[in-house]
């Protein structure tokens, strides 16, 4: 019948052969495969417990810092590491989970090197930009304020003093005080410090004790700003413009400078027990 290709016993036998062979060849090479991710293995294995992947000393931890206000040694001090240990049987994630708990590190990462072995650690430290006080009640007796002291940075995150000082003796304090900071500044702390340290005239201390009024220490005289508020920009561009008032009125004189309306500062004065107002800070 036309469309009907006979096929030969010989090529059939052909065929079979074939399919045989490539059967062979496909186990040879599975044979071949687990063997090499044997040995593979095997030998990753042989050389991780080789004695060359240990831990032994200090020095074998590299340690990099945005910073650098805390020196290697405080940072190795706040690492829970025992040595010798074996590279493997460090945990990078803990350790890094660990510094970041450290009042005085914001992010850490870890991780492990291994020509030469050790480890290598990058940490983000807190930078202090202020140094405040806050006051809280006592547990036995809410009458009494206790009052706390530590740092603040550009966050407002709270960094206990003496916790500080205990992995930097040598830390150069920051020129800024805050007196009287509360959680509801520290809400707010990113507005106000950014403002602050934006201002040409020089604040050496922010009182937030009283929240309905705001005082600023400057080098031209305490500043009344009011309640914290989203005029707090304009309020320090109107004191900016203020910076050449000594030049006017004798500084002694001056008890406050009154901002809490931005638009009409007002100079209180001392001596004359009077309020000089202006619409404009140039004509004061």
């Amino acid at each position: 019948m036309p469309g009907i290709v006979s096929v030969s016993r010989k090529d059939l036998s052909q065929r079979r052969q074939q399919l045989r062979r490539q059967r062979q060849m496909q186990i040879l090479q599975a044979i071949w495969r687990t063997g090499a991710i044997t040995g593979l293995a095997g030998g990753l294995l042989w050389l991780a417990i080789q004695p060359i992947w240990i831990l032994k000393t200090p020095q074998q931890v590299s340690i990099t810092s945005n910073n650098q206000s805390l020196s290697q040694e405080a940072v190795q001090s706040l690492l829970v590491l025992s040595y010798p240990q074996s590279l493997w049987r460090i945990q990078p994630a803990a350790i890094a989970e660990s510094l970041k708990k450290q009042p005085a590190i914001a992010q850490a990462t870890v991780n492990r090197r291994l020509f030469p072995p050790g480890l290598i650690i990058e940490v983000q430290e807190r930078v202090p930009v202020a140094i405040a006080q806050k006051s809280q009640s006592q547990a036995n007796d809410t009458s009494k304020k206790q009052i706390s002291t530590g740092l603040l940075d550009a966050q407002g995150v709270w960094i206990p003093l003496e916790k500080y000082k205990m992995i930097n003796p040598e830390i150069k304090l920051p020129s800024l005080k805050v007196i009287g900071f509360t959680e509801e500044y520290g809400k707010n702390w990113s507005q106000l410090y950014s403002s602050v340290s934006q201002s040409a005239v020089k604040i050496t201390e922010i009182d937030c004790q009283d929240p309905a009024n705001l005082k600023l220490k400057t080098e031209i005289g305490t500043v009344y700003l009011g309640s914290l508020s989203p005029q707090l920009p304009e309020q320090i561009n109107v004191l900016d413009k203020l910076r050449h008032l000594p030049k006017k009125i004798n500084p002694q004189e001056i008890d406050y400078i009154d901002l809490k309306n931005p638009n009409s500062p007002l100079v209180h004065i001392n001596q004359k027990k009077e309020m000089v107002n202006s619409q404009t800070p140039s004509k004061i």
